[in-house]
């Protein structure tokens, strides 16, 4: 299993980050490799919801059906993810400061690529650097739409 774990600090309250972070039809606005999103849940934010989305990293497409496993509105949310051929994906967001804010958003993505331990050594390799980059230019993009309105 793969990890990137990256943090960024936006001057803003925690809720405001939050309910940026988990409103699907915002994944646009800051996921680098987002594309699009379908089968949202009714309720996108309360545990059990689920969606659809795809995702693109090394020009590749691919579909990932998430589920959100873990919710503790405005500090945290846990998604777990099946992707093709047997990949799993859990993205850990976790968000801390005082009330008004600036807050602290971690992000954490552990990733299992198809292969085996073999698979695993190849995912660490060719993605591992793709996916940290990847993740540090979309908290970027985040910081960027909430503090800039």
């Amino acid at each position: 299993m793969s990890t990137v774990h990256v943090e960024i600090e936006i001057a803003a309250p925690a809720q405001v980050v939050f309910d940026t972070v988990m409103d699907p039809y915002r994944l646009g606005d800051w996921v680098t490799i987002h594309r699009s999103i379908s089968r949202v849940s009714d309720d996108p934010a309360r545990a059990g919801a689920t969606m659809d989305q795809v995702l693109q990293l090394h020009g590749v497409p691919f579909k990932v059906h998430w589920t959100l496993t873990k919710v503790n509105a405005p500090l945290e949310a846990d998604w777990q993810g099946r992707g093709p051929a047997l990949s799993k994906a859990r993205i850990r967001y976790q968000l801390r400061g005082p009330g008004g804010g600036p807050t602290t958003f971690e992000y954490t993505n552990e990733f299992r690529t198809p292969g085996g331990p073999l698979g695993n050594v190849a995912s660490r390799l060719v993605m591992g650097s793709a996916s940290e980059r990847e993740a540090r230019d979309s908290l970027s993009r985040l910081k960027d739409l909430i503090e800039r309105g």
